[in-house]
């Protein structure tokens, strides 16, 4: 019974989402603005820095 129910729950909130989602009115707006770029770290994961002299 139980498992059912779970089941069901999450399908359900998943439907409801996709649904929610694919109302937006901005989904197929070509004229909506692109998110500006992320900037560039300074120094990356695994990137050595210079040692100072």
């Amino acid at each position: 019974m139980i498992d059912n129910f779970a089941l069901g729950l999450t399908h359900g909130l998943l439907l409801l989402t996709a649904w929610r989602l694919l109302s937006r009115p901005d989904l197929d707006d070509s004229s909506a603005a692109e998110p500006a770029p992320a900037p560039k770290p300074e120094r990356g994961f695994g990137l050595k820095q210079a040692k100072p002299d």
